[in-house]
């Protein structure tokens, strides 16, 4: 493990680091987690449209846990409000660090991702709101299109994605924390129906208490797991999305390691321990049993199911917000920078490369079905049309991103194995006809 804090190669950048950043080591590593989250959305679609359907809707509204505390709640919500809470706090691990850190620790280097999120969650909900302001359709979605699914996304990335530059999967991770911060102000602000300030006040004392004893570096499991699991319930019973408490638990978490252990630069702290022991149980747990509950829902025929959902403009307004409105959203905030800032494109990159990565945006899997279930209700016909536009809308816009940046690979490999050649011809890298190649 490294002892110092590395600088990472950015979309943007004004040089380029050699070395491989530690994003990028992330990225390659997390992968595993979109196809785990696709078989778990695969076996609840087929189950859901099996002549065993009823089986799997009986799975969903299993009852269980302490009906003493409020929570004797369905399977499907455990998943929602438990499960992702785990996905949320190692989520609020990256955040912290990326800010601490990592490519947000600057203004100068945090602007771009930040610029190119917020254009990534603008334009989608506009897009939505075109299509339902004039329609009839209910508003209350707008910001189902403006989530992005990181683990869905490099997955693709990872199939299709070998020889891409490593700025452009390091600006995709950059640019989803970001969009996950933006995701879970959303959900705080707009999704919290009923507010019970009592149990949030309370909820700031386990709070406390854990974030007392991490900074103190403790890791001992056994004062934590309670400590976070009464903030979990005190959150979920004010009436703010439990996953909320999972952020906030990962935002108490130091990132540096202490002057006791070598100075504040001596390296990375307690926030990646954690996140080294918790990711395993996100991406390989939390995320596909939630994407199995969220996912299952009946396609049926023209009277119903696919036939329905496409002529509700509610459905209409989140496919064209993932497939359009996501791409057009995140390169247009980066062309923005890069015309009136001092940025520039990294050498390696071009804006195509950037409108194929933008379109991987609209993968928008997991955060967007949570939304849509607190905009309109677990089981309602309306959810069921939300749950096709989401699946049908990240399809869509798996395909466009994987064309473009397959085509993209096969350039970068060609310029790769053009440097290769030339170092075994003479030991040293012919500039110039890389850059023709380019």
């Amino acid at each position: 493990m490294a002892n110092e804090v590395r600088r990472t190669p950015t979309l943007f950048s004004r040089g380029s680091w050699p070395e491989a950043s530690r994003i990028a080591d992330i990225l390659r590593k997390e992968t595993i987690g979109g196809a785990l989250l696709l078989v778990g959305a695969v076996v609840a679609l087929v189950w859901a449209n099996s002549p065993w359907a009823s089986s799997y809707e009986s799975v969903r509204g299993f009852t269980f846990g302490p009906s003493s505390l409020h929570l004797d709640l369905s399977a499907a919500t455990w998943a929602a409000d438990g499960l992702l809470a785990i996905f949320f706090f190692v989520a609020g691990l990256e955040l912290k660090r990326e800010f601490v850190a990592g490519d947000l620790r600057t203004p100068q280097r945090a602007v771009v991702p930040i610029a190119a999120a917020v254009g990534g969650v603008l334009v989608p909900a506009l897009f939505f709101l075109a299509f339902n302001l004039q329609s009839g359709g209910s508003l209350r979605g707008w910001a189902i299109p403006t989530a992005t699914d990181i683990a869905f996304a490099l997955a693709v990335l990872a199939v299709v994605g070998r020889f891409l530059p490593s700025a452009l999967r390091t600006f995709l991770l950059t640019l989803a924390v970001v969009d996950d911060l933006l995701a879970i102000v959303i959900i705080a602000v707009f999704y919290t129906a009923h507010l019970s300030v009592g149990p949030l006040l309370l909820a700031l004392i386990p709070l406390g208490l854990f974030t007392l004893l991490v900074q103190r570096r403790v890791r001992s499991w056994w004062l934590l797991l309670p400590l976070a699991g009464a903030t979990w319930t005190l959150v979920h019973a004010s009436g703010v999305h439990a996953t909320v408490a999972g952020v906030l638990l990962g935002f108490a978490v130091p990132v540096i390691r202490s002057h006791r252990a070598g100075g504040p630069e001596a390296g990375p702290g307690l926030a990646e321990h954690f996140e080294h022991r918790f990711r395993p149980l996100s991406a390989a747990v939390a995320v596909p049993v939630f994407a199995y509950f969220a996912a299952g829902v009946a396609i049926g025929g023209s009277d119903g199911g696919l036939g329905a959902a496409f002529s509700d403009p509610v459905a209409i307004g989140i496919v064209a917000g993932l497939v359009i409105g996501k791409p057009i959203g995140i390169t247009l905030a980066t062309w923005l920078v890069a015309r009136f800032t001092h940025a520039r494109l990294d050498p390696d990159l071009k804006w195509v490369d950037v409108v194929g990565l933008a379109s991987l945006g609209g993968l928008g899997f997991t955060v967007s079905l949570l939304i849509g279930e607190l905009a309109y209700g677990a089981g309602s016909d309306r959810d069921a049309h939300v749950k096709l536009a989401v699946l049908a809308g990240s399809l869509l816009s798996a395909l466009v991103a994987a064309i473009i940046l397959r085509l993209r690979n096969r350039t970068h490999r060609r310029v790769h194995e053009a440097e290769i050649a030339d170092l075994d011809h003479d030991g040293i890298p012919d500039v110039y006809a890389t850059n023709d190649d380019r």
